[in-house]
């Protein structure tokens, strides 16, 4: 039997690729019902179904179809979810993704996921840069709780926005081991095959939207200089498979189309969640060369597929890898040795991936939600 806690969870914010911020949001839920606790959440009508299949317990209520549009739902949230937390009664509301109603008698929570639109703003456009630090700011300002996903994170925007850096709660994101876990080999080999992989060379694989702090630029050049020094000494290379959206990254488009067919690089676009493990745990390796992250939910699910992870030690990225992963700087040359050290020796990317998968295990949901469960208790009491 659960226990249900006052509080409104806004899960309206669900982008239609459920990518990062919709896994936090299910992985959430579904650590809380584990932990014996429910929430009222609040979703748009198609998400509601996928939300109950995750974490049945809650109770869930549908926002408006018009939510579908961005503007209708900014304006709803500071209309439409002040009015429903007082017709549930709650005591406290969670805007899990930055945005939270100005005007409210209840408790607000908040959850701020990033730190680089203040410290490496170049990265992001300007219309995202505004937007996120003036809500970030402004949760600072008037949230009774704030919660981010890693400690680099939460001191990042504290010193940003001149706040006390023990106001942020820290809720590391977990990693739903059913999905994301060490692959069988016919599920490798179907994966392979499908994609035109299935050659002796495998694949380097990266995941994520390529935006310009994922770097995909310097990977592209490092990569390309991989195939030259290797095919300088007769030995063939791995494809480097991107899976994920274009974003905002102009200069890594513009590389992308003009690559060939004998490039070695394969954009994948959107991979159905079933096929992440095998194109994950399947691959030589794993490159993720960020040039900052709020969390890095990319590098933990490819430790738990038993992955071996390349990647930097910049902001939040060393707390999930420890020394479970392989770091490298974020420029070509750097990452092309790093490349060809890590292919040319199977014994440390198989201890990596080892590593890799047990520490994996103690990112959990359940002790995300913990965090979490702690942070509505004090926040109700206050309110």
């Amino acid at each position: 039997m659960s226990q249900q806690i006052p509080v409104l969870l806004d899960a309206t914010s669900l982008p239609p690729n459920w990518g990062g911020v919709a896994r936090y949001i299910e992985g959430l839920l579904s650590g809380l019902e584990e932990r014996g606790i429910a929430l009222e959440v609040v979703a748009k009508p198609t998400d509601i179904g996928r939300l109950r299949l995750a974490a049945p317990g809650h109770r869930y209520h549908a926002g408006p179809a018009a939510l579908r549009s961005r503007p209708v739902r900014f304006a709803w949230e500071q209309i439409g979810l002040p009015r429903l937390a007082a017709k549930l009664a709650v005591r406290a509301i969670h805007s899990p993704h930055y945005t939270h109603p100005l005007a409210t008698r209840r408790a607000r929570i908040v959850t701020v996921h990033d730190a680089t639109f203040f410290s490496e703003p170049e990265v992001h456009s300007r219309l995202k840069r505004t937007f996120f630090t003036f809500w970030t700011r402004r949760a600072a300002r008037s949230a009774s709780a704030l919660i981010a996903p890693s400690r680099a994170t939460a001191d990042a925007v504290a010193h940003a926005v001149g706040i006390d850096a023990e106001r942020i709660r820290v809720a590391y994101l977990g990693v739903d081991a059913e999905v994301f876990a060490p692959p069988v080999a016919p599920d490798v080999t179907a994966f392979a095959r499908e994609h035109g992989l299935d050659g002796p060379e495998g694949w380097i694989a990266f995941l994520g939207t390529i935006e310009p702090r994922k770097n995909v630029p310097a990977l592209l050049r490092a990569y390309a200089a991989l195939r030259g020094e290797r095919a300088a000494r007769s030995e063939s290379s791995p494809a480097l498979v991107l899976s994920g959206s274009r974003g905002w990254d102009d200069e890594a488009a513009r590389m992308l189309d003009t690559l060939g067919t004998g490039s070695g690089v394969v954009e994948a676009g959107y991979l159905p969640l079933g096929e992440l493990s095998a194109f994950l745990g399947g691959s030589r390796m794993v490159a993720y060369p960020s040039l900052g992250e709020g969390f890095g939910l990319p590098v933990l699910e490819a430790m738990a597929c038993g992955a071996t992870v390349l990647t930097t030690d910049r902001l939040s990225i060393p707390e999930v890898g420890g020394d479970a992963v392989a770091y490298t700087e974020p420029d070509e040359r750097s990452m092309t040795a790093a490349l060809d050290a890590l292919l040319g020796d199977d014994e440390r990317r198989h201890a990596l991936g080892d590593a890799a998968l047990e520490r994996s295990r103690s990112f959990t949901w359940a002790a995300c939600a913990g965090v979490h469960e702690q942070v509505y208790r004090e926040a109700g009491a206050a309110a």
